[in-house]
């Protein structure tokens, strides 16, 4: 990603091997949101930790209510620290928002384990969500790179790449939650909750190993 001020105009680019080069004036905006836009949705789409973490906050959910709501907590609290790290407002190593982002599926695919029969996160879950969804707008952050302190001319390509990654997380839920649903009704019920929950665990178990920088 290129930010460019020259000649009074200014903005921001992506740059890849099928365009790798940006001639200012010719790139029109509507080009730009539409760039960020699919990058947004591409890093949550193939961002297997979190859609894990998106399924495992879908399994635990019981009503339609249940999933609005979380949904609304999660993107409400990424799109803040999305934000503000993005900007250059805050700075979090990627050391410490790896591994945590991997724990926080750990802990929700567990507490669907724990809670089979009920909502084990119960009147926590709201926070939890909101707490998690900090760490994991970090995360989404850390996707773009940018070293650029307090560059609000790049505005405009965050709320896109931001906007990417709301309808893709929209579409995941739109397709998964109904199934869920259906699952639910059969006699497998409980077995299925075991049988997507221990890969989810076992799978962020190994991601949180693996993230934890190991000393020299």
């Amino acid at each position: 990603m290129v930010g460019y001020d020259l000649d009074g105009e200014k903005g921001s680019a992506l740059l890849n091997a099928e365009s790798p080069t940006l001639r200012v004036g010719e790139r029109p905006a509507s080009r730009q949101v539409w760039e960020f836009f699919l990058l947004g949705a591409e890093h949550l789409a193939f961002g297997l930790d979190h859609v894990l973490f998106l399924l495992a906050l879908l399994i635990g959910a019981r009503r339609l209510r249940d999933v609005v709501v979380t949904a609304s907590a999660f993107t409400a609290a990424h799109s803040i620290t999305f934000l503000l790290a993005a900007l250059g407002v805050v700075d979090v190593p990627g050391a410490i928002v790896e591994p945590v982002i991997a724990a926080s599926i750990i802990i929700v695919a567990l507490a669907n384990l724990l809670g089979r029969d009920e909502d084990k996160l119960g009147k926590w879950r709201l926070p939890i969500v909101f707490a998690f969804g900090l760490i994991h707008g970090l995360g989404f952050a850390g996707a773009l790179d940018i070293d650029e302190s307090g560059s609000w001319e790049l505005l405009l390509s965050l709320l896109s790449f931001n906007l990417g990654i709301e309808v893709t997380q929209l579409v995941i839920v739109a397709v998964l939650f109904p199934l869920l649903v259906l699952v639910r009704r059969t006699s497998a019920a409980r077995w299925a909750v075991v049988a997507l929950s221990v890969p989810i665990v076992g799978v962020s178990l190994y991601w949180f190993l693996d993230r934890i920088p190991m000393p020299l």
